[in-house]
C-alpha cells in the first residue's frame, strides 16, 4: 500500500471517528433558569407593559445568542401576588425574584431614591433625570447599599413620567385658585404643597385617585397626564394645572439577592445590560407618551391652564428647601447627601436644566 493511500485511510478514519464521537455526544444543553417577575400595579401601567414588552423579551434575545441559557418567566401583576405597596417587601421574601420597585412608597428604607422629587422644579424630561439618578447610584455607594439592607441587588432606576401636574374637579387657574383645596399624592410629593396658603395633601396611590376625586375625599390630585389617561382621571378631574413640578424616578427594578447569587454571571451581565436598556426605554416612551396624551385630554374635554412663570417661582420659593433637608439627613447618617444632591444638579444643569429654584443654595 503506498503512503499517499494509507495516509488518505487514515484520515478518513479519523473523519468518521469523530463524526461518530460527535454523534454519540450530544451538545451542551441549555440551562433553563426559572424567574419569578413582580409588580403591583396592573399590566395596563406603562412600566408594566414595558417590561413585559421590552426588557423581557430583550433578556431572552440577549441569552439566545449563545444558547447557553434561557429564562422561564412567571409573570404576576397587579396584585396576583403583592400590591403596590408590596414589591420590596415581596422581593425581600422571595415572593418575587425580579420585580419594579415603586420607590416613592418607601422613603425609610430608600431614602436617597427621593433625590428627585427633593428636587421639584428643575428638569421635566424624563430622560435626563433617568440617567442623572442612575449615574449617581453607580457613583456613590448609598443607593445600592440601601437595596442591598433590604435583600435586594440593584439594576436600574426608572422615570416613567415627565411631569407632574395638578388635576382638579373645578377649573384652577392660579395659585390662589388652589386656597383651600385637598389634593392627592404619593410619597414625597406631598411636600411640594407645604409653603401654599390652606392647601392639604392627602396621601395616596394611583389606583385609587380615581375614587378619591369620585368621592370628594379630595378636589384634586399630582399626577402626569399619561396616568390621567391610563387610569382615567379625566372623567372626575377634568382641569389640568400645568405647573411642570418635573420628573420624578420613582421605578426600580430589583433582584433578590439570594437568586442574584446564584445566577450565572453571563446571566448576571444580561440583565445588568438591559435594565440599563430598559431605562432609556421608559424615559423615551414617557416623554413621547406625555405630548399625545396631553392631546387626548383635551379631546376628551379636558382643560389646561399654563401656571406662569413668575407663580411657579413663588410657588418653588415658598417650599421649604425639601433638598437641603433631605441631603442633611442622608448626612447625619454617615452618607453622602449634600455631594449627591451636588453632583445631582451639575448633572442636569449639564443636560440643559434650567432650574426655577437651585436647591443647592
Amino acid at each position: 500500500m503506498s503512503r499517499l493511500l494509507r495516509r488518505t485511510l487514515l484520515t478518513a478514519a479519523a473523519v468518521m471517528g469523530a463524526t461518530l464521537c460527535g454523534a454519540a455526544m450530544p451538545a451542551n444543553a441549555t440551562e433553563t433558569i426559572k424567574l419569578i417577575a413582580i409588580d403591583g400595579y396592573p399590566d395596563r401601567s406603562m412600566w408594566v407593559k414595558e417590561f413585559s414588552n421590552f426588557f423581557i423579551p430583550r433578556v431572552d434575545e440577549e441569552l439566545a445568542r449563545t444558547g447557553d441559557y434561557k429564562i422561564e418567566w412567571q409573570q404576576a401583576y397587579g396584585g396576583q401576588i403583592v400590591k403596590p405597596r408590596g414589591v420590596l417587601e415581596g422581593i425581600k421574601l422571595g415572593l418575587g425574584d425580579i420585580g419594579i420597585v415603586t420607590t416613592i412608597f418607601h422613603n425609610s428604607a430608600l431614602p436617597s431614591q427621593a433625590i428627585s422629587a427633593a428636587t421639584p422644579m428643575v428638569s421635566s424630561d424624563a430622560r435626563v433625570v433617568a440617567k442623572a439618578v442612575d449615574e449617581i447610584a453607580r457613583e456613590f455607594p448609598q443607593m445600592q447599599a440601601e437595596f442591598a439592607a433590604e435583600g435586594q441587588v440593584y439594576l436600574a432606576t426608572g422615570v416613567v413620567l415627565d411631569s407632574y401636574e395638578i388635576f382638579s374637579k373645578e377649573p384652577v387657574n392660579s395659585l390662589d385658585d388652589l386656597t383651600g383645596l385637598k389634593i392627592a399624592g404619593a410619597g414625597y410629593n406631598l411636600r411640594y404643597l407645604e409653603g401654599l396658603k390652606d392647601v392639604a395633601g392627602v396621601r395616596g396611590g394611583l389606583p385609587n385617585f380615581y375614587n378619591m376625586v369620585q368621592t370628594g375625599v379630595v378636589e384634586a390630585a399630582m399626577l402626569w397626564p399619561e396616568a390621567a389617561m391610563t387610569y382615567k382621571i379625566y372623567e372626575v378631574a377634568p382641569h389640568m394645572l400645568k405647573v411642570d413640578l418635573g420628573a420624578v424616578n420613582t421605578k426600580t427594578v430589583t433582584v433578590n439577592k439570594d437568586v442574584w447569587d446564584k445566577l450565572p454571571d453571563a446571566v448576571k451581565s444580561v440583565l445588568e445590560t438591559v435594565a440599563v436598556e430598559y431605562r432609556d426605554q421608559v424615559a423615551n416612551v414617557a416623554m413621547d407618551r406625555a405630548a399625545s396624551s396631553l392631546d387626548a385630554f383635551k379631546a376628551a374635554g379636558g382643560t389646561v391652564v399654563v401656571l406662569p412663570q413668575d407663580q411657579r417661582a413663588a410657588w418653588a420659593d415658598a417650599m421649604p428647601n425639601i433638598a437641603e433637608e433631605w441631603a442633611a439627613a442622608l448626612d447625619k447618617k454617615g452618607a453622602p447627601g449634600t455631594a449627591m444632591l451636588g453632583a445631582y444638579m451639575d448633572k442636569l444643569k449639564a443636560a440643559g436644566a434650567e432650574p426655577v429654584r437651585d436647591w443647592t443654595k
